[in-house]
């Protein structure tokens, strides 16, 4: 009775309803049959011993333990968080700055912000290829523009201590146009006013930066904080076409250590336990994400 007098008292025909699920149970099924069903098997996976292409039986948290004690596992998520922090704190500053200046007033302002943002929707894969290639340490555009100022350039995707720095760098620039997206329409969303009460009040560039823009900002910097965070966790193709996760393993992040238990080795029960540590921290992640845009974080795209 109390949903009938919900339903009515929102406006809702139970035709209305009837017809509604049957149009979202397309989508509902191929979310089920493509989402929900393969998490669930994963983590039926996650607790048994996968051999000879079958399950045979069920080990408890053998596999999660057995985690503990993997020093390959514990490389991958080192080289993970160092690919995390390295694009999380390059994208955020420089993306600020580049949302800075896109909000300035410049000739071919639209053109300038469509060019920023073509990384971002630019094919993974493809920008790997091109970056490898840009990479080379004969024949490639860095050395060779490093060369032109005297610098003798590394082997970058060869050299433990070069590999991951480069892929750092180009997965931040892969995230630096969508990180000035976000902020420019944060900065559009600033009244004015407060910057002509900061000028009144004798406020200089910097001031009014650090005491306007900055505070303001802070609910959208938290926010990209998160996202690139979630992203940089699920990190795979880049690294997969770059270096395949050598030299040395210095490039293996858990996305790749992953692919190798369950594809190279056929180990999924190992693999699905190496999946849900990684849900677990985009899990984390996402909660934190939740609770800033429920509270105001996500006020801050309001501009156009």
């Amino acid at each position: 009775m109390q949903a009938k007098s919900y339903w009515s008292k929102s406006g809702y025909r139970k035709d209305d309803i009837r017809a509604a699920f049957i149009c979202l149970a397309p989508v509902i099924l191929i979310f089920a049959a493509f989402y929900i069903v393969p998490m669930i098997y994963s983590a039926v996976l996650s607790v048994a011993e996968w051999g000879m292409g079958t399950m045979k039986g069920f080990v408890g948290v053998s596999n999660y333990l057995a985690l503990l004690k993997d020093p390959y596992f514990w490389n991958s998520l080192k080289v993970t968080l160092i690919f995390t922090l390295g694009v999380t704190a390059l994208s955020l500053p420089f993306g600020l700055l580049v949302a800075l200046g896109l909000n300035a007033r410049i000739p071919l302002r639209g053109l300038w912000r469509s060019l920023y943002f073509t990384p971002s929707v630019t094919a993974t894969v493809a920008a790997g290829i091109v970056w490898t290639r840009l990479f080379d340490p004969y024949d490639g555009l860095v050395n060779h523009l490093l060369r032109l100022v005297g610098i003798r350039g590394p082997a970058w995707l060869s050299s433990p201590e070069w590999a991951l720095v480069a892929v750092i760098l180009v997965g931040t620039w892969k995230r630096l146009g969508f990180n000035a997206m976000i902020y420019l329409s944060g900065l559009q969303g600033v009244p004015g006013e407060l910057y002509e009460a900061a000028v009144v009040d004798g406020a200089n560039a910097w001031q009014r930066f650090a005491h306007v823009t900055c505070p303001l900002l802070l609910p959208t910097t938290w926010l990209l904080l998160i996202m690139s965070v979630i992203d940089s966790f699920q990190v795979f193709d880049l690294v997969h076409v770059m270096t395949s996760g050598g030299p040395m393993g210095s490039t293996e992040v858990m996305g790749l250590y992953l692919y190798r238990q369950a594809f190279g080795l056929f180990h999924m029960g190992y693999a699905s336990a190496i999946a849900w540590v990684i849900f677990l921290i985009v899990f984390i992640a996402t909660l934190m994400q939740w609770r800033v845009s429920g509270s105001g974080g996500a006020s801050t795209y309001g501009a156009s």
